[in-house]
Protein backbone atom coordinates (compact mmCIF):
# COMPACT_ATOMS: atom_id res chain seq x y z
CA UNK A 1 0.00 0.00 0.00
CA UNK A 2 1.18 3.55 -0.77
CA UNK A 3 1.37 5.31 2.26
CA UNK A 4 -0.40 8.52 1.00
CA UNK A 5 -2.54 7.09 -1.46
CA UNK A 6 -6.01 8.17 -0.09
CA UNK A 7 -8.16 5.25 -2.55
CA UNK A 8 -6.16 2.65 -0.45
CA UNK A 9 -6.22 3.98 2.82
CA UNK A 10 -10.03 4.62 2.89
CA UNK A 11 -10.34 0.75 1.36
CA UNK A 12 -9.14 -0.36 4.53
CA UNK A 13 -10.61 1.90 6.90
CA UNK A 14 -14.06 1.38 5.35
CA UNK A 15 -13.64 -3.00 5.77
CA UNK A 16 -13.43 -2.49 9.18
CA UNK A 17 -17.16 -1.76 9.17
CA UNK A 18 -18.13 -4.28 6.23
CA UNK A 19 -17.98 -1.56 3.73
CA UNK A 20 -16.73 -1.48 0.10
CA UNK A 21 -15.27 1.37 -1.63
CA UNK A 22 -17.12 3.35 -4.60
CA UNK A 23 -15.28 6.56 -5.22
CA UNK A 24 -12.55 8.86 -3.68
CA UNK A 25 -11.87 12.35 -4.83
CA UNK A 26 -9.73 14.86 -3.68
CA UNK A 27 -11.65 18.17 -2.18
CA UNK A 28 -9.08 19.82 -0.66
CA UNK A 29 -5.47 20.39 0.55
CA UNK A 30 -4.33 20.86 4.35
CA UNK A 31 -2.92 24.45 5.32
CA UNK A 32 0.60 23.89 4.31
CA UNK A 33 0.87 20.93 2.77
CA UNK A 34 0.15 18.84 5.93
CA UNK A 35 -2.58 16.61 3.84
CA UNK A 36 -5.58 16.45 2.11
CA UNK A 37 -9.12 16.00 2.64
CA UNK A 38 -11.23 13.62 -0.15
CA UNK A 39 -15.10 12.74 -0.61
CA UNK A 40 -15.52 9.55 -0.72
CA UNK A 41 -18.80 7.39 -1.49
CA UNK A 42 -18.94 3.56 0.32
CA UNK A 43 -21.86 1.01 -0.18
CA UNK A 44 -22.66 -1.63 2.67
CA UNK A 45 -21.93 -5.32 2.24
CA UNK A 46 -24.35 -6.37 4.91
CA UNK A 47 -27.39 -5.61 6.39
CA UNK A 48 -25.89 -4.72 9.76
CA UNK A 49 -23.45 -2.48 8.52
CA UNK A 50 -26.14 -0.32 6.39
CA UNK A 51 -27.81 0.17 9.70
CA UNK A 52 -24.97 1.46 11.35
CA UNK A 53 -24.16 3.99 8.37
CA UNK A 54 -28.08 5.05 8.45
CA UNK A 55 -27.67 5.97 11.95
CA UNK A 56 -24.58 7.71 11.26
CA UNK A 57 -25.55 9.94 8.82
CA UNK A 58 -28.86 10.17 10.08
CA UNK A 59 -30.79 8.59 7.04
CA UNK A 60 -33.64 6.64 7.28
CA UNK A 61 -32.74 2.83 6.77
CA UNK A 62 -33.38 1.48 2.86
CA UNK A 63 -36.01 -1.00 1.99
CA UNK A 64 -33.16 -3.79 0.56
CA UNK A 65 -30.33 -2.67 3.69
CA UNK A 66 -27.52 -3.25 2.08
CA UNK A 67 -27.47 -1.32 -1.11
CA UNK A 68 -27.47 2.30 0.24
CA UNK A 69 -24.28 4.08 -1.01
CA UNK A 70 -23.22 6.42 1.29
CA UNK A 71 -20.95 10.15 1.40
CA UNK A 72 -18.34 10.80 3.37
CA UNK A 73 -15.02 12.33 3.74
CA UNK A 74 -11.41 11.18 4.53
CA UNK A 75 -9.14 13.60 6.37
CA UNK A 76 -5.39 12.76 5.21
CA UNK A 77 -2.79 13.72 7.43
CA UNK A 78 0.67 13.90 5.76
CA UNK A 79 3.17 16.79 7.14
CA UNK A 80 6.28 17.80 4.69
CA UNK A 81 9.26 17.65 5.89
CA UNK A 82 9.56 20.14 8.63
CA UNK A 83 11.45 21.00 11.53
CA UNK A 84 10.19 19.04 14.60
CA UNK A 85 11.22 21.88 16.87
CA UNK A 86 9.53 24.16 15.46
CA UNK A 87 6.51 25.47 17.17
CA UNK A 88 4.10 26.41 14.36
CA UNK A 89 5.06 22.49 13.47
CA UNK A 90 4.25 21.32 16.34
CA UNK A 91 1.07 23.03 16.73
CA UNK A 92 -0.67 21.39 13.51
CA UNK A 93 0.73 18.09 14.32
CA UNK A 94 -0.84 18.57 18.43
CA UNK A 95 -4.69 20.30 15.93
CA UNK A 96 -4.94 17.10 14.42
CA UNK A 97 -4.73 14.36 17.29
CA UNK A 98 -7.05 16.79 19.55
CA UNK A 99 -9.37 16.96 16.20
CA UNK A 100 -9.43 12.52 16.09
CA UNK A 101 -9.83 12.31 19.44
CA UNK A 102 -12.84 15.14 19.38
CA UNK A 103 -14.65 12.94 16.68
CA UNK A 104 -14.17 9.71 18.37
CA UNK A 105 -14.52 10.91 22.02
CA UNK A 106 -16.43 13.93 22.31
CA UNK A 107 -19.29 13.55 19.06
CA UNK A 108 -21.03 10.89 20.37
CA UNK A 109 -21.82 13.06 23.36
CA UNK A 110 -23.06 15.55 21.49
CA UNK A 111 -26.48 14.10 19.84
CA UNK A 112 -28.26 16.45 17.94
CA UNK A 113 -26.29 19.19 17.64
CA UNK A 114 -24.79 20.18 13.60
CA UNK A 115 -21.54 17.96 13.76
CA UNK A 116 -19.97 15.41 10.97
CA UNK A 117 -19.55 11.47 13.36
CA UNK A 118 -17.18 9.85 12.96
CA UNK A 119 -16.69 6.10 11.16
CA UNK A 120 -13.33 5.19 11.45
CA UNK A 121 -9.62 6.59 12.86
CA UNK A 122 -6.34 5.18 12.79
CA UNK A 123 -6.90 6.61 16.44
CA UNK A 124 -8.52 3.26 17.26
CA UNK A 125 -7.26 0.52 14.68
CA UNK A 126 -5.06 -1.14 16.98
CA UNK A 127 -5.95 -4.96 15.79
CA UNK A 128 -7.84 -4.05 12.94
CA UNK A 129 -7.18 -5.67 9.21
CA UNK A 130 -4.70 -3.28 7.64
CA UNK A 131 -3.22 -1.26 10.85
CA UNK A 132 0.24 -2.32 10.57
CA UNK A 133 0.17 -1.02 6.74
CA UNK A 134 -1.18 2.36 8.45
CA UNK A 135 1.43 2.58 11.48
CA UNK A 136 2.49 6.18 11.46
CA UNK A 137 -0.78 7.82 9.46
CA UNK A 138 -3.22 10.24 11.09
CA UNK A 139 -6.52 9.21 9.46
CA UNK A 140 -10.25 9.95 9.85
CA UNK A 141 -13.59 9.13 7.79
CA UNK A 142 -16.73 11.07 8.85
CA UNK A 143 -20.05 11.78 7.29
CA UNK A 144 -20.23 14.06 4.98
CA UNK A 145 -22.38 16.55 6.02
CA UNK A 146 -23.08 18.42 2.57
CA UNK A 147 -26.31 16.02 1.70
CA UNK A 148 -27.96 17.51 4.93
CA UNK A 149 -26.67 21.04 5.23
CA UNK A 150 -26.19 21.63 1.61
CA UNK A 151 -24.35 25.56 1.66
CA UNK A 152 -21.06 26.60 2.69
CA UNK A 153 -19.91 29.24 3.55
CA UNK A 154 -17.29 31.46 1.84
CA UNK A 155 -13.47 31.99 2.74
CA UNK A 156 -13.28 35.50 4.63
CA UNK A 157 -16.95 36.43 3.62
CA UNK A 158 -19.98 37.59 5.55
CA UNK A 159 -23.04 35.26 6.36
CA UNK A 160 -27.02 36.30 5.74
CA UNK A 161 -28.63 37.58 8.78
CA UNK A 162 -30.43 33.81 9.03
CA UNK A 163 -27.36 32.45 9.38
CA UNK A 164 -26.19 34.64 12.03
CA UNK A 165 -28.58 33.53 14.10
CA UNK A 166 -28.56 30.15 13.00
CA UNK A 167 -24.44 30.38 14.03
CA UNK A 168 -25.78 31.77 16.99
CA UNK A 169 -27.69 28.92 17.93
CA UNK A 170 -25.13 26.10 17.54
CA UNK A 171 -22.30 28.09 19.55
CA UNK A 172 -24.78 28.55 22.06
CA UNK A 173 -26.12 24.57 21.95
CA UNK A 174 -22.42 23.56 22.24
CA UNK A 175 -20.87 25.70 24.78
CA UNK A 176 -23.77 24.58 27.28
CA UNK A 177 -23.70 20.94 25.88
CA UNK A 178 -19.88 20.68 26.23
CA UNK A 179 -19.72 22.08 29.91
CA UNK A 180 -20.97 18.76 31.59
CA UNK A 181 -18.14 17.15 29.19
CA UNK A 182 -15.42 19.23 30.49
CA UNK A 183 -13.37 16.77 32.85
CA UNK A 184 -12.53 17.04 36.38
CA UNK A 185 -8.63 16.34 36.07
CA UNK A 186 -7.23 18.43 33.81
CA UNK A 187 -4.27 16.00 33.38
CA UNK A 188 -5.08 15.16 30.19
CA UNK A 189 -5.79 18.40 28.50
CA UNK A 190 -2.85 19.48 25.62
CA UNK A 191 -1.01 22.03 26.98
CA UNK A 192 0.44 25.27 24.57
CA UNK A 193 2.84 23.42 21.96
CA UNK A 194 6.26 23.28 22.59
CA UNK A 195 4.83 23.06 26.97
CA UNK A 196 3.28 19.62 25.80
CA UNK A 197 6.46 18.68 24.06
CA UNK A 198 8.45 18.82 26.88
CA UNK A 199 5.67 17.44 29.14
CA UNK A 200 5.70 14.18 26.68
CA UNK A 201 9.77 14.28 26.71
CA UNK A 202 9.64 13.92 30.39
CA UNK A 203 6.53 11.11 30.21
CA UNK A 204 9.27 9.17 28.13
CA UNK A 205 7.78 10.26 24.56
CA UNK A 206 4.25 9.09 24.43
CA UNK A 207 2.53 9.49 21.43
CA UNK A 208 -1.15 10.49 21.07
CA UNK A 209 -3.64 13.17 23.67
CA UNK A 210 -6.21 11.88 25.74
CA UNK A 211 -7.80 15.20 25.82
CA UNK A 212 -8.65 18.54 24.05
CA UNK A 213 -6.69 21.61 24.47
CA UNK A 214 -6.50 23.15 27.72
CA UNK A 215 -6.63 26.89 26.48
CA UNK A 216 -8.99 26.29 23.01
CA UNK A 217 -8.59 28.42 19.89
CA UNK A 218 -4.43 29.65 18.35
CA UNK A 219 -4.75 33.12 19.12
CA UNK A 220 -4.13 33.46 22.98
CA UNK A 221 -1.00 34.67 23.76
CA UNK A 222 0.88 31.63 25.77
CA UNK A 223 1.09 30.84 22.05
CA UNK A 224 1.62 34.17 20.25
CA UNK A 225 4.91 35.09 21.95
CA UNK A 226 6.57 36.23 18.96
CA UNK A 227 4.03 38.45 17.32
CA UNK A 228 3.28 40.01 20.26
CA UNK A 229 6.83 40.82 21.10
CA UNK A 230 6.86 42.02 17.45
CA UNK A 231 3.52 44.25 18.40
CA UNK A 232 5.85 45.53 21.58
CA UNK A 233 8.42 46.93 18.84
CA UNK A 234 6.37 48.93 16.76
CA UNK A 235 6.15 51.78 18.71
CA UNK A 236 4.15 53.44 15.47
CA UNK A 237 1.06 51.48 16.33
CA UNK A 238 -1.11 52.55 18.57
CA UNK A 239 -1.62 48.96 19.81
CA UNK A 240 1.55 49.27 21.21
CA UNK A 241 1.10 51.50 23.71
CA UNK A 242 -3.03 50.88 24.07
CA UNK A 243 -1.95 47.03 24.86
CA UNK A 244 1.48 46.11 25.68
CA UNK A 245 3.02 48.75 28.00
CA UNK A 246 2.37 48.59 31.78
CA UNK A 247 0.96 51.96 32.87
CA UNK A 248 -0.73 51.04 35.93
CA UNK A 249 2.32 49.76 37.96
CA UNK A 250 0.84 46.37 37.62
CA UNK A 251 3.78 44.83 36.21
CA UNK A 252 1.37 43.06 33.40
CA UNK A 253 0.28 44.89 30.25
CA UNK A 254 -3.27 45.36 29.51
CA UNK A 255 -2.92 42.28 27.05
CA UNK A 256 -1.22 40.01 29.26
CA UNK A 257 -3.68 40.71 32.12
CA UNK A 258 -6.56 40.25 29.12
CA UNK A 259 -4.85 36.68 28.38
CA UNK A 260 -4.93 35.50 32.03
CA UNK A 261 -8.40 36.41 32.83
CA UNK A 262 -9.33 34.74 30.11
CA UNK A 263 -7.59 31.45 30.52
CA UNK A 264 -9.46 28.74 31.68
CA UNK A 265 -9.59 28.13 35.90
CA UNK A 266 -12.21 26.03 36.59
CA UNK A 267 -15.53 28.85 36.25
CA UNK A 268 -19.12 27.47 36.02
CA UNK A 269 -19.45 28.96 32.66
CA UNK A 270 -16.27 27.79 31.06
CA UNK A 271 -17.17 25.30 28.36
CA UNK A 272 -15.19 24.02 24.97
CA UNK A 273 -15.49 26.04 22.86
CA UNK A 274 -14.41 25.44 18.63
CA UNK A 275 -11.83 27.95 18.71
CA UNK A 276 -11.66 28.72 14.93
CA UNK A 277 -15.17 30.35 14.50
CA UNK A 278 -15.71 31.64 10.84
CA UNK A 279 -17.83 31.12 8.12
CA UNK A 280 -15.62 29.06 6.02
CA UNK A 281 -15.86 26.67 8.46
CA UNK A 282 -19.40 25.84 8.49
CA UNK A 283 -21.66 24.50 6.10
CA UNK A 284 -26.07 25.38 6.21
CA UNK A 285 -29.60 24.26 5.65
CA UNK A 286 -31.19 25.71 2.69
CA UNK A 287 -32.54 28.16 4.50
CA UNK A 288 -29.75 28.98 7.08
CA UNK A 289 -31.49 28.52 9.60
CA UNK A 290 -29.43 25.35 10.68
CA UNK A 291 -25.98 25.19 11.12
CA UNK A 292 -23.15 22.53 11.40
CA UNK A 293 -19.52 23.32 11.86
CA UNK A 294 -16.04 21.40 11.13
CA UNK A 295 -12.68 22.16 11.55
CA UNK A 296 -11.79 21.07 14.78
CA UNK A 297 -8.63 21.57 15.69
CA UNK A 298 -8.28 23.67 17.88
CA UNK A 299 -11.52 22.86 20.16
CA UNK A 300 -10.52 23.17 24.01
CA UNK A 301 -11.38 24.89 27.17
CA UNK A 302 -12.56 28.63 27.28
CA UNK A 303 -15.39 31.15 27.79
CA UNK A 304 -17.96 30.80 24.83
CA UNK A 305 -17.55 34.74 24.07
CA UNK A 306 -13.58 34.11 22.90
CA UNK A 307 -15.31 32.03 19.80
CA UNK A 308 -17.95 34.71 19.86
CA UNK A 309 -15.02 37.54 19.10
CA UNK A 310 -13.98 35.88 16.18
CA UNK A 311 -17.39 35.34 14.55
CA UNK A 312 -18.35 39.03 14.83
CA UNK A 313 -15.31 40.22 13.73
CA UNK A 314 -14.95 38.24 10.33
CA UNK A 315 -18.22 36.60 9.39
CA UNK A 316 -21.10 38.75 10.85
CA UNK A 317 -22.45 41.54 8.39
CA UNK A 318 -21.11 44.97 10.01
CA UNK A 319 -24.30 46.56 9.38
CA UNK A 320 -25.93 43.41 11.62
CA UNK A 321 -23.76 45.31 14.68
CA UNK A 322 -24.29 48.94 13.91
CA UNK A 323 -27.53 49.29 11.98
CA UNK A 324 -25.82 50.84 9.42
CA UNK A 325 -23.10 50.84 6.55
CA UNK A 326 -21.66 54.55 7.27
CA UNK A 327 -18.29 55.68 8.08
CA UNK A 328 -17.72 54.44 11.73
CA UNK A 329 -16.57 56.82 14.51
CA UNK A 330 -13.01 56.64 16.03
CA UNK A 331 -15.16 55.00 19.26
CA UNK A 332 -17.89 52.96 19.45
CA UNK A 333 -19.92 51.36 21.68
CA UNK A 334 -21.95 48.72 21.46
CA UNK A 335 -24.77 49.21 19.02
CA UNK A 336 -28.53 47.61 19.76
CA UNK A 337 -27.97 45.24 16.65
CA UNK A 338 -24.11 44.03 18.81
CA UNK A 339 -26.59 43.69 22.14
CA UNK A 340 -29.68 42.29 20.14
CA UNK A 341 -27.02 39.56 18.76
CA UNK A 342 -25.04 39.16 22.19
CA UNK A 343 -28.43 38.29 23.76
CA UNK A 344 -29.73 36.32 21.77
CA UNK A 345 -26.79 33.63 22.04
CA UNK A 346 -26.80 34.71 26.11
CA UNK A 347 -30.24 33.49 26.53
CA UNK A 348 -30.29 30.37 24.91
CA UNK A 349 -27.10 29.63 26.80
CA UNK A 350 -28.77 29.87 29.75
CA UNK A 351 -32.52 28.98 29.28
CA UNK A 352 -31.64 25.78 31.20
CA UNK A 353 -29.44 26.74 34.16
CA UNK A 354 -30.90 28.09 37.30
CA UNK A 355 -31.22 31.79 37.70
CA UNK A 356 -28.09 33.81 38.34
CA UNK A 357 -25.66 31.04 36.51
CA UNK A 358 -24.13 33.54 34.09
CA UNK A 359 -25.58 37.14 34.90
CA UNK A 360 -25.65 39.20 31.67
CA UNK A 361 -23.07 41.78 33.24
CA UNK A 362 -20.36 39.34 34.02
CA UNK A 363 -20.78 38.19 30.46
CA UNK A 364 -20.57 41.63 28.94
CA UNK A 365 -17.59 42.15 30.80
CA UNK A 366 -16.02 38.89 29.67
CA UNK A 367 -17.31 39.57 25.90
CA UNK A 368 -15.30 42.94 26.30
CA UNK A 369 -12.24 41.48 27.17
CA UNK A 370 -12.55 38.98 24.71
CA UNK A 371 -12.55 41.43 21.95
CA UNK A 372 -9.48 43.43 24.08
CA UNK A 373 -7.69 39.81 23.48
CA UNK A 374 -8.68 39.54 19.88
CA UNK A 375 -7.51 42.87 19.14
CA UNK A 376 -4.33 42.32 20.09
CA UNK A 377 -3.93 39.06 18.07
CA UNK A 378 -5.62 40.73 14.85
CA UNK A 379 -2.89 43.88 15.16
CA UNK A 380 0.30 41.75 16.05
CA UNK A 381 -0.88 39.17 13.02
CA UNK A 382 -2.83 41.43 10.44
CA UNK A 383 -6.38 42.68 10.72
CA UNK A 384 -9.08 41.47 8.18
CA UNK A 385 -12.91 41.39 8.64
CA UNK A 386 -14.74 44.24 10.48
CA UNK A 387 -12.34 45.84 11.27
CA UNK A 388 -12.85 49.51 12.06
CA UNK A 389 -16.17 47.87 13.89
CA UNK A 390 -13.52 45.89 16.11
CA UNK A 391 -10.91 49.43 16.85
CA UNK A 392 -13.27 51.85 17.33
CA UNK A 393 -14.70 48.87 19.61
CA UNK A 394 -11.73 48.52 21.61
CA UNK A 395 -10.74 52.09 21.91
CA UNK A 396 -14.22 52.76 23.57
CA UNK A 397 -13.24 49.40 26.13
CA UNK A 398 -10.22 50.50 26.82
CA UNK A 399 -11.54 53.97 27.53
CA UNK A 400 -13.91 52.92 30.18
CA UNK A 401 -13.04 53.10 33.47
CA UNK A 402 -15.31 51.07 34.80
CA UNK A 403 -14.28 48.41 32.54
CA UNK A 404 -10.69 48.75 33.64
CA UNK A 405 -11.42 48.64 37.48
CA UNK A 406 -13.20 45.26 36.96
CA UNK A 407 -10.49 44.03 35.35
CA UNK A 408 -8.38 44.72 38.10
CA UNK A 409 -10.18 43.91 40.62
CA UNK A 410 -10.61 40.42 38.77
CA UNK A 411 -6.91 40.37 38.27
CA UNK A 412 -6.15 40.36 42.16
CA UNK A 413 -8.88 37.97 42.85
CA UNK A 414 -7.36 35.30 40.38
CA UNK A 415 -3.68 35.69 41.30
CA UNK A 416 -1.03 34.25 39.45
Amino acid sequence: MSRNNPAQIASTMLSWHSLDLITCEPLQTLWAGYGQICSITATARTAAAATHLNKLCNIPPSSNGTNNTYALILKLISPPNSNSTDEGHIRKMLSYEIEQYFYTNIVPHLCDIGVAKCLASTRDMHGKPGAEQLSGLMATIMVDLRPQYPVAGEKRGVLDSVQVFGALDWLASFHSRTRGLVPDDREGLVLPPLEEMEKRKKEGGKNGCNGLWLNGGYTYLATRRKEYASLLDDTGSEWCEALCIDSDGTGMSIAEIVAFLLMPCGRKMESYIHGDVKSENLFTSAKGDEVAFFDFQYVGLGLGVCDLAKLFTCSVPVSMLVGGDGDLPEKLGMCDGERDLLEWYHSRLVENEEAGFYEWEEFKRHWETALVDWCRFQASWGFWGNTEWLEARVRSILGDRDWKDWLYRERVRRPI
